[in-house]
């Protein structure tokens, strides 16, 4: 058992895709399973009064959402996404949550501009380095997000964990660190736990799901027990998130991903007493 627990949360966008529960509904299942904090995608589709009253009803906590969709590497919409940055920062604040996902823009809409690559990520770097000055304002945490160009996300700017270190690397904010998606990195470059704890200081954020497939992290190809108990023995104190889907019960997965495995180490999770 790891000196040090971990915290983990719930996508409900993903985990309750398939779900007919509202998301408030959702909301309150995972609070009875004994998870302690949730994510999401998309806050602008959402009741955020509504969830606000759930979410002190049940003392869930926000881990994490994500910015409005706008392309950071398009240099005519760097002020619109700057603009959106700081209606999800508002956002966040009524949340109380500390952590703002961002996504590297799609390069099949800037190369339709003219644009190339090198020049997306010159100005992707650029929006980045205003919108870590803002979340310093704000203190806010902004995470970057590198997704699979292989399976899911082909024409996406930013997919292996090296570029986006890198990235990090030019941008001179503390508050602009790196999402790490498990999922995405196994099937992009693999080398997992090299390619995390040579890195784990430039990690605000986990992701976790199940390759192939996306599913659940009791299954597939990736060890989650070793990997999450490494975390833990490591000292991350951030979230892992639980970003999976499923076409069975939401419900009855989450049982299962905490009995066994989660096991290994929690801090945001607490397991139900058994009649």
């Amino acid at each position: 058992m790891g000196a040090k627990k971990l915290n983990y949360s719930v996508c409900i966008d993903a985990v309750f895709r398939e779900s007919k529960l509202s998301f408030v509904e959702a909301m309150s299942v995972i609070h009875r399973l004994g998870y302690k904090a949730y994510e999401f995608w998309s806050w602008k589709d959402k009741d955020i009064k509504r969830i606000k009253e759930v979410q002190k009803e049940t003392g869930l906590k926000t881990a994490a959402f994500c910015t409005e969709f706008i392309n950071p590497g398009d240099p005519e919409k760097q002020q619109e996404f700057l603009e959106g940055l700081k209606r999800s920062m508002e956002t966040a604040h009524v949340l109380d949550c500390g952590r703002l996902i961002v996504q590297a823009g799609w390069e099949y809409e800037t190369a339709a501009k003219g644009i190339t690559r090198d020049q997306h990520r010159c100005t992707f770097i650029d929006t980045m380095q205003k919108a870590g000055n803002l979340a310093a304002e704000q203190k806010i945490e902004l995470v970057i997000e590198p997704l699979n160009l292989l399976v899911d996300h082909p024409g996406y700017h930013l997919s292996t964990s090296r570029e986006a270190f890198d990235i990090l690397e030019k941008i001179d904010s503390d508050n602009v660190k790196i999402l790490f998606d498990i999922y995405h990195q196994q099937i992009t470059e693999g080398n997992l736990h090299s390619n995390i704890f040579d890195h784990l200081n430039q990690i605000g954020h986990f992701h976790a799901a199940a390759v192939p497939g996306r599913g659940p992290i009791t299954g597939g190809e990736i060890n989650y027990t070793y990997l999450l108990q490494e975390l833990a023995d490591n000292g991350y104190d951030g979230y892992v998130g639980l970003e999976y889907m499923t076409a069975f019960s939401a419900e009855e997965s989450l049982k299962k991903v905490m009995e066994n495995i989660l096991a290994v180490s929690y801090t945001h999770l607490t397991l139900p007493t058994k009649a």
